[in-house]
């Protein structure tokens, strides 16, 4: 009899530990700092050191791939837990003349940050501002406005076209899903 309480305690915490683990997907490392958090970039785990991760950009490579926080923080609650959680850009230079940026979140978990899935916004583009978007329909939605260079224009022309991702995070999947503003099918 003593025995069926220790038992569904273990039974409890399996299928706590079960539950999270599928909540935060693969990802079981937890940083204290977003600038030291782990991120999926390209299906590729890159963890920041103080902002910053080198890592080889191909097994036998000269050439490095280099990752980089760029900033346009945005501290929100992207999950309705009541925790500040923080938005912001990076940076990833892979041996060409390219700069990659991606869109990443860090939720903040009472273990700490949990790294998400980076959203590539595009080669070489203008990072302008990140917000919570206004649509009073979109729950949770960020906006990345940043300025891109025209079809038909070389990588080389300044970025001059303005350009918005609406994205929102699927949470147990820690990735970000695209938002389409003002879709004409949305309910009223």
């Amino acid at each position: 009899m003593k025995s069926i309480p220790i038992l569904l305690l273990v039974a409890v915490v399996l299928v706590s530990a079960f539950i999270f683990t599928y909540q935060y997907g693969k990802r079981s490392e937890f940083a204290q700092d977003y600038k030291n958090g782990t991120y999926l970039i390209d299906g590729r785990e890159v963890t920041l050191t103080a902002g910053v991760s080198e890592s080889e950009s191909t097994p036998g490579s000269a050439s490095k791939t280099v990752t980089r926080y760029f900033g346009n923080e945005l501290r929100t609650d992207l999950n309705d837990d009541g925790r500040e959680d923080v938005v912001f850009l990076l940076t990833q230079e892979t041996g060409g003349s390219g700069i990659f940026y991606y869109a990443v979140a860090a939720l903040n978990t009472p273990e700490g940050y949990v790294g998400s899935d980076g959203y590539l916004l595009g080669d070489r583009i203008a990072p302008q501002s990140t917000n919570v978007s206004e649509n009073p329909r979109h729950k949770n939605v960020i906006v990345v406005n940043y300025a891109d260079r025209a079809p038909g224009e070389p990588m080389t022309a300044q970025p001059s076209v303005g350009k918005s991702a609406y994205l929102k995070l699927d949470e147990p999947r820690m990735q970000w899903g695209i938002v389409v503003a003002d879709f004409e099918g949305e309910s009223r």
